[in-house]
């Protein structure tokens, strides 16, 4: 009896390739890099991987979202809160299907909260940071508390969002944060390298003209002259980060074969070119007060009529900052372990920029399971009955 043997097309294609010559097989191979370079330049949408683990959205605050990931496997009576800082999209908290913070916390056994901010936009120019810590996350976090049945909750920031749950910890002193996570954020403002030092020296010289001054350090500014749109929040970023933007294209040109790259580097630039409005008032209690000011090296912010003290923080406490934050150093983000009145503090350096910490291969491989285990020695572990 004859048998015909037929190969799936993408068989034969490798035979094909194997068949080549050494001169057409490079041929071929520039063929597809270019191919991946056109995909990634003219089609990139199709390449992105972010945001595909299912969510619920159980609770809204104005413009906000609470999106609910539920754990598989809960072990831990506690929800992890993620509190997301402004102008960035959601996908850095899902940011690949096999590499993403929340699919790890909730295969680890935490249900998983994270607060969306939505797309502010010019009609939010007055927003501010008493708006956040005062109203918006208490309101979020109270519906959090009601929806998963929990006294007590974890709460985790990171870069501008670092600065809100600290913040919102020390000003409200709410017995129902359980374990805080700062990592990425600026306490001390000038150590931050370059960009502290930028600060520094611009504040001495406005502190020279009193009316300037004045103006700057007092709010006297109209939201609307300081309000930033998107785009230029996302030139901002890559500004600020030189180094690792170059290094990212850098990768792509090098690595144009490879789909896991092609995949990666458009997954993380459209998580960077889409980047959304800071309000006037944000920029003026963050780069006029927290970054020009620099306040909270002394563990102490004025917002409005409001003195904030760290001091009143008294939870368990996880500092982060990552080795090589050109944004925020390690040196700008440990104080904070020095300011607090808590007795459990944890300092650590995280692989990775003020991006990667949060998203790189590194950080996930390293960081995350040492987060984990801080973060399940600290919470409630639910005992089921055996039958």
């Amino acid at each position: 009896m004859e048998i015909s043997l037929r190969l799936h097309p993408t068989q034969r294609h490798d035979k094909q390739i194997e068949a080549m010559n050494p001169v057409q097989k490079k041929f071929a191979d520039q063929r597809k890099k270019l191919k991946n370079l056109s995909t990634r330049l003219f089609n990139s949408k199709t390449l992105v991987l972010s945001q595909t683990t299912p969510y619920e959205i159980i609770g809204e605050y104005e413009h906000a979202q609470i999106r609910y990931y539920a754990s598989p496997n809960k072990a831990y009576q506690e929800p992890l809160v993620f509190v997301a800082p402004l102008a960035i999209n959601m996908a850095i908290y899902d940011l690949y299907p096999y590499r993403s913070l929340i699919k790890h916390f909730q295969h680890s056994g935490f249900d998983v909260y994270l607060i969306d901010w939505g797309r502010l936009n010019y009609a939010h120019r007055h927003l501010n940071f008493m708006y956040f810590i005062n109203a918006a996350i208490p309101h979020c976090i109270e519906q959090i508390r009601q929806h998963s049945h929990s006294e007590q909750i974890s709460l985790h920031g990171w870069s501008m969002a670092g600065v809100f749950v600290m913040l919102y910890t020390a000003y409200r002193q709410p017995q129902i944060v359980k374990n805080l996570m700062v990592l990425g954020s600026p306490v001390d403002s000038y150590a931050s390298g370059r960009i502290g030092q930028l600060f520094k020296r611009s504040n001495q010289l406005i502190s020279r003209n009193h009316k300037l001054k004045q103006a700057l350090h007092q709010g006297s500014i109209p939201p609307h002259f300081i309000h930033t749109p998107g785009i230029i929040n996302a030139l901002g970023f890559k500004i600020l980060d030189p180094k690792g933007w170059l290094d990212s294209q850098r990768q792509l040109f090098l690595n144009l074969h490879d789909p896991q790259v092609l995949h990666e580097h458009a997954t993380l630039g459209s998580f960077l070119n889409n980047m959304i409005d800071y309000p006037g008032g944000i920029n003026q209690d963050m780069v006029l007060n927290v970054w020009l000011q620099n306040p909270l090296k002394n563990g102490i912010i004025r917002l409005k009529d409001e003195h904030i003290e760290l001091k009143n923080i008294r939870c368990s406490l996880f500092v982060g900052a990552g080795q090589s934050d050109q944004i925020v150093t390690a040196a700008a983000a440990q104080p904070l372990s020095q300011l607090t009145s808590s007795t459990d503090v944890t300092f650590t350096l995280i692989p990775g920029g003020h991006l990667g910490l949060m998203s790189s291969q590194k950080s996930a491989n390293e960081f995350w399971p040492k987060l984990t285990r801080w973060l399940e020695q600290r919470s409630t572990k639910i005992h089921k009955e055996t039958a």
